[in-house]
């Protein structure tokens, strides 16, 4: 990934903080798919101009400042999703690449039209939350990844991870989108994967794959 912006790197950081509200420097440069001196490099410079806390070897937070910069990108970012998704009728494993253009180039106005437009959307298509005006985003504590259901569970496909290349596209392939209902017929130990009935088909999922797409269970 090539001429990465201080604004990715600030909403990759966002994105993947931890339950501690921190992310590990290497786990970034895994996700941006950099090197870890690049990313070293970038983050001194944020750290110098006060979005983060970094220390040398030590995990990454955001300030005040570089959380509210991190959530307005994501904020822009995911109203364009949406507005490419339902009103121009791209396909969901195509949106993320075009709204990543656009985020960057959208004024703050453009984008609360675009979210009068289209009806307050409280999620983009792939189901992360939009934070609002003020920063706030929808609680999600009721969220899982389909990894942490057990054997006879059902649940509805509430979100995907859109940052994993070629998923939505796979995805698509065989039948899973938001709202779909599965259920969990074997877990094996051998890899780590999941066997599925989803549109009543029965459907493998690697451990990976599974990870990266999250549900409500079905009580």
């Amino acid at each position: 990934m090539e001429n990465i912006s201080q604004e990715d790197y600030l909403t990759a950081i966002f994105r993947n903080l931890d339950d501690v509200g921190e992310v590990k420097p290497n786990l970034l440069a895994e996700k941006l798919e950099i090197s870890n001196a690049a990313v070293t490099d970038m983050l001194k410079k944020l750290s110098r101009d006060g979005f983060i806390d970094y220390k040398k070897y030590k995990s990454i937070k955001l300030t005040t400042d570089g959380e509210s910069y991190a959530k307005n990108i994501l904020r822009r970012h995911r109203i364009w999703e949406v507005f490419l998704y339902k009103t121009l009728g791209m396909s969901w494993d195509k949106i993320h690449d075009e709204a990543e253009k656009l985020e960057h180039s959208s004024s703050d106005e453009l984008i609360n039209l675009l979210e009068e437009f289209l009806d307050y959307p409280e999620v983009d298509p792939h189901g992360y939350p939009i934070p609002d005006k003020k920063g706030k985003i929808k609680d999600s504590k009721s969220v899982i990844a389909i990894t942490e259901l057990n054997k006879n569970e059902s649940a509805k496909v509430v979100r995907v991870n859109d940052d994993v290349k070629n998923l939505l596209t796979y995805l698509t392939k065989i039948g899973i989108n938001l709202g779909r209902e599965i259920k969990i017929k074997d877990k094996l130990e051998f890899d780590g994967s999941i066997l599925i009935k989803i549109n009543g088909n029965d459907v493998n999922l690697s451990k990976k794959v599974a990870s990266n797409i999250f549900v409500e269970k079905i009580k």
